[in-house]
């Protein structure tokens, strides 16, 4: 890993810090966690935009689906 020097002023210290102890970890694997978090998010949103930018761009052919439906099975209720 390498050291990073990040700003942040006293308020979201203090709320980092009260957080870390609440949950028993430290500023840096907090502040690690919180970015993973919002990375894979970012990711998912960003796949999420693609696969509706596809389905605009080549939207599905209602007989493309129609030979699946016709052999569908559902269970009884």
């Amino acid at each position: 890993m390498k050291a990073v020097q990040i700003l942040m002023d006293d308020e979201l210290i203090r709320g980092v810090d009260r957080e870390a102890k609440r949950t028993r970890s430290d500023r840096s694997k907090l502040i690690r966690a919180v970015l993973e978090k919002h990375l894979a998010e970012v990711r998912r949103k960003q796949r999420e935009e693609q696969h509706v930018r596809g389905y605009q761009k080549h939207p599905p052919d209602r007989d493309e689906a129609a030979a699946w439906e016709a052999i569908q099975t559902w269970p009884e209720e």
